[in-house]
């Protein structure tokens, strides 16, 4: 009798002519140990997308949102307007920063205007996000 968690395997091992050590084992073995290598490499994907991920984040490269902005962004709020707020800006802070009139940042965040790429990229650098958030 097998522990649980253990699988008995009848493995024969075979010696050829040629010096070769081939191993012989039912199908259903061979399935399982392809679906055990085929998790292993999933788990190593995702450990990659993790490390990756995380030094993105310690490099600055990305941000993580509250699900609060989040949640707003996928609203279809104004991203200039969601991350200020998160950041605790006011509109002249911001408008400084970037170079352009609280008035002008006033039309962007309501939709009245929508800027040039050139200030979309000044946003990202002043709120500490990529551009693609803002323009996503």
């Amino acid at each position: 009798m097998t522990k649980p968690g253990t699988v008995k395997s009848n493995v024969q091992f075979i010696h050829t002519p040629g010096g070769e050590d081939l191993a012989v084992l039912p199908r259903i073995e061979y399935n399982r140990l392809v679906a055990l290598a085929a998790e292993a490499q999933e788990d190593a994907s995702a450990s990659r997308i993790v490390r990756r991920s995380t030094r993105a984040l310690k490099e600055g490269r990305e941000v993580v949102l509250p699900k609060a902005v989040a949640d707003r962004l996928a609203n279809g709020d104004n991203a200039v307007r969601v991350i200020r707020e998160w950041r605790d800006m006011i509109q002249g802070e911001l408008a400084v920063a970037v170079g352009i009139s609280q008035n002008y940042l006033s039309e962007i965040e309501t939709g009245r205007r929508k800027g040039p790429a050139e200030l979309q990229k000044k946003f990202a650098r002043a709120l500490g996000v990529s551009v693609d958030l803002l323009i996503g």
